[in-house]
């Protein structure tokens, strides 16, 4: 008995430290996005990444492996912050939520294949070389990202972008218009980046938008995490079923990217506007927690089956919709620290301790059917808040001027009326 009660707090321990990279670095990557391009930022955290996948391969016990998943959430974390601002910048307009939808149907895909592609090195090659080999792989991006040339996010000025003065235009130009484009430097360049990033936090939290939309994101992630560490063994305890991981793993991996996919496709559709992607959040949502409560309610197998996947493929929907809500309800330049606070808030307070509560959950009611209903009814929690987003006064303010915006534009027109009045000495 005593030994169980330890393997809790060690396991939380575990889980808390290997996210412990990716909460901490998502915001750094959102702050450094002010001075650097996203590619080059993605190309350090992928460099990371590798390094610290090679490393849990030459690991020698579980606490080595646990410091070195931390350092490859640095890696996870570079591209959760900058690649969907990047997407939301190069996509077309009427496709953008596809786009999105592309990126974030990785994610299912990529862990499926982790589990086949893991599961059979590990057999063959032994568990190092599962480590080994991810990170040979990714060598090849790291390289590729600090090869592309990327332009600055929207919403930053660029680092190019300011025309360098001779002393010949120095000397022309007006007391007053010189004086005029010194004042007018950007505050991300002129201020303590510290400063910035705090300033940046308080108008992040200010927006209504942003608190509902992750409060309810929080919510999803609290109940639908679950279904990844339960749902192989509630199938097995409530149906018998003899290949339980096989089937449900199956079943998360193909509705996955059918939801995912269904999800982003439809709201470029109906126009996407955020109030509509409320709807779509809620309503989605709403009806995958009906489908699945009556899944785990059907005594047949295959009725629970059939129920499950459109469940599961409902539920999935809102996987590029909730994060198309976080990238335009915020101007511009706060789009990475609005999608790394995002990913920081719903691993603290959904992902994590999800899966520790439900476990201890089912040792005290020792019902399986019980506790996948309750857990299932959390979803019913995350629509009813994303529902409320239907009803604010949201504006998608994607398309709005930042502050380094106006700054390079008064700078640009300064320097065009300095060059017309210049005299040459």
């Amino acid at each position: 008995m005593d030994a169980q009660k330890l393997v809790i707090p060690r396991g939380f321990a575990l889980l808390a430290l290997a996210f412990t990279g990716l909460l901490v670095a998502s915001p750094i990557f959102a702050a450094l996005s002010r001075r650097f391009t996203p590619f080059k930022l993605i190309g350090v955290g992928l460099t990371v990444w590798t390094l610290a996948a090679a490393g849990c391969g030459f690991s020698y016990n579980i606490w080595m492996i646990a410091v070195f998943r931390m350092f490859v959430g640095v890696g996870e974390a570079s591209f959760i912050s900058l690649a969907a601002p990047y997407i939301d910048d190069s996509a077309p307009g009427a496709r953008k939520n596809l786009w999105l939808g592309l990126f974030y149907m990785c994610i299912p895909a990529g862990v499926a294949l982790g589990y086949v592609v893991g599961g059979y090195v590990g057999n063959h090659l032994g568990w190092r070389w599962a480590f080994y080999i991810e990170a040979i792989a990714m060598a090849f991006f790291v390289v590729l990202s600090f090869c592309i040339n990327s332009p600055q996010l929207k919403g930053f000025a660029a680092k190019d972008s300011k025309k360098p003065s001779t002393s010949i235009k120095t000397v022309a130009l007006a007391h007053a218009e010189a004086s005029q484009i010194k004042t007018l430097t950007p505050k991300s360049k002129s201020q303590n980046l510290v400063v910035v990033f705090g300033k940046d936090m308080k108008a992040l939290f200010s927006e209504k938008v942003f608190i509902v939309n992750v409060l309810g994101y929080i919510t999803y992630n609290f109940g639908i995490e679950a279904y990844s560490y339960l749902g192989q063994k509630a199938g097995s305890g409530i149906y018998q079923l003899k290949n339980a991981d096989a089937i449900i793993g199956f079943l998360n991996f193909i509705c996955g990217i059918i939801g995912t996919l269904g999800g982003s496709y439809v709201l470029d559709r109906i126009n996407a506007t955020l109030s509509n992607t409320f709807k779509l959040l809620a309503a989605s949502t709403l009806f995958g927690a009906a489908f699945c409560f009556a899944a785990f309610c059907m005594k047949n197998v295959y009725a629970f089956i059939g129920l499950f996947a459109v469940g599961e493929i409902l539920i999935f929907a809102p996987q590029a919709p909730v994060n198309f809500v976080c990238l335009h309800c915020v101007t511009p330049n706060l789009r990475p620290l609005s999608m790394a606070s995002s990913t920081v808030l719903i691993h603290i307070l959904g992902v994590v301790p999800s899966s520790s509560l439900y476990g201890k959950m089912q040792d005290r009611l020792k019902n399986w059917r019980t506790s996948t209903l309750i857990i299932t009814s959390i979803l019913f929690l995350a629509a009813i808040i994303w529902g409320i987003g239907i009803f604010m006064n949201s504006v998608d303010r994607s398309n709005e001027k930042s502050e380094d915006d106006e700054v390079e534009e008064q700078e640009e027109k300064l320097e065009t009326k300095a060059d017309n009045n210049s005299v040459l000495v």
